[in-house]
């Protein structure tokens, strides 16, 4: 896991699998969060690299996206998962 400074204060930056049909509206724009499992303690402010992978082919398919979470919640979520909100970096 690797980590960056902004201002001071140390942001996590993680890698993260996403699906096909979940990654284009993503890049879209239009799917603005992500429902995790928080195993990785996850901050507001972090940031993440979303990597494309095909479940069906077992690949990554070499796109990504960047992006920074901006907002976090366990609201109504099962136990141990996070709504992450998130902002094309």
């Amino acid at each position: 896991m690797m980590m960056r400074k902004r201002t001071g204060i140390v942001f996590k930056a993680h890698r993260l699998k996403i699906h096909p049909e979940y990654f284009q509206p993503v890049l879209d724009g239009i799917k603005l969060f992500e429902i995790r499992k928080n195993d990785r303690n996850f901050q507001v402010g972090d940031f993440a690299t979303l990597n494309e992978y095909n479940p069906d082919t077992k690949e990554f398919t070499g796109r990504t996206i960047s992006v920074r979470i901006s907002y976090m919640t366990d609201f109504m979520q099962q136990e141990g998962y996070v709504v992450l909100g998130l902002k094309i970096d």
